[in-house]
C-alpha cells in the first residue's frame, strides 16, 4: 500500500516538476514534430506551443524510461497515457500563471536574481559564473531577456502553488485507520500530506478553469 501511495504521489510531484520546467524551455534539442511552431492549446492570452508540448513531453518520456527500463514498453506507455497527461499538466501550468496574475502575486527582481544565482547550471566552484550563465542561454539560442522572462513565469508559478498547498489539510481520521512503526507511519504520513497537497492544487485549476476561455487543438500533436 505505502509502496503504491508514494508512487503515486511521486509520479504527479515529477510530472508537475518536469512540465513546470517547459516555461524556460530548457535544454533546446531535436524537437521537430510535424509542426512545432503549432498552437496546442489557449489559456486565455496564455499559448500552449507544439514545440513546448513535445519538449515537455520527451522530457517525461526519458524520465521514466531511464526509471523503468525495459519495464516501460507500450502498455505501460498507454496506461499513463502521457500525451493526455502532459497536454493537463501543461494547461494547469498556464491557468495557474493566469490565476496568479489576477491575484497579484508576482516575482521581484530580487527573487528571480536569487533563483538564478542558485542555479546549479550556472555555477562554478560553488558560486554564480555570470560567463557561464550567458555561454549556456547561448548554446541554447536565448537571450538574457527570453529565459528570465520564462523563468519569472516559472517561479510565479510555484509561488501559487505553495500558497494553495498551505490549505491542504490532512484529517486525522486518515491515519487512525493505519498502523506501523514510527519510521513506516512518518513516510505515510509524507505521502498522504502530499496526496493532499496535490488535490488541492487539482481543485483550485478545476474551480478557476470555469472563468477561463481554454481552446485545444490537439490536431497539432498528430
Amino acid at each position: 500500500m505505502l509502496k503504491a501511495m508514494r508512487q503515486h504521489a511521486k509520479y504527479f510531484y515529477v510530472l508537475f516538476f518536469i512540465v513546470i520546467l517547459s516555461f524556460i524551455f530548457w535544454g533546446v534539442g531535436t524537437v521537430d514534430k510535424t509542426n512545432p511552431a503549432g498552437i496546442v492549446a489557449e489559456v486565455e492570452n496564455q499559448t500552449i506551443t507544439a514545440e513546448e508540448f513535445w519538449r515537455a513531453h520527451d522530457r517525461a518520456f526519458n524520465f521514466y524510461k531511464d526509471i523503468y527500463k525495459e519495464k516501460f514498453d507500450e502498455e505501460m506507455q498507454k496506461k499513463l497515457n502521457l500525451k493526455e497527461t502532459i497536454l493537463n499538466s501543461l494547461i494547469e501550468g498556464k491557468v495557474l500563471l493566469v490565476a496568479a496574475k489576477r491575484q497579484g502575486i508576482s516575482v521581484s527582481d530580487e527573487e528571480l536574481n536569487e533563483a538564478i544565482k542558485n542555479e546549479p547550471a550556472f555555477m562554478k566552484n560553488g558560486a554564480f559564473d555570470n560567463e557561464i550563465y550567458l555561454n549556456r542561454l547561448r548554446l541554447n539560442r536565448f537571450t538574457p531577456e527570453v529565459y528570465e522572462s520564462a523563468r519569472r513565469q516559472e517561479l510565479t508559478v510555484s509561488k501559487l502553488r505553495r500558497i494553495i498547498e498551505l490549505s491542504a489539510s490532512l484529517p486525522d481520521a486518515d491515519l487512525a485507520k493505519l498502523s506501523g512503526d514510527e519510521n513506516t507511519m512518518k513516510q505515510i504520513r509524507e505521502t498522504l500530506i502530499n496526496s493532499a497537497k496535490e488535490q488541492s492544487v487539482r481543485a483550485y485549476v478545476e474551480g478557476f478553469k470555469k472563468d477561463l476561455k481554454i481552446k485545444i487543438n490537439k490536431d497539432a500533436l498528430s
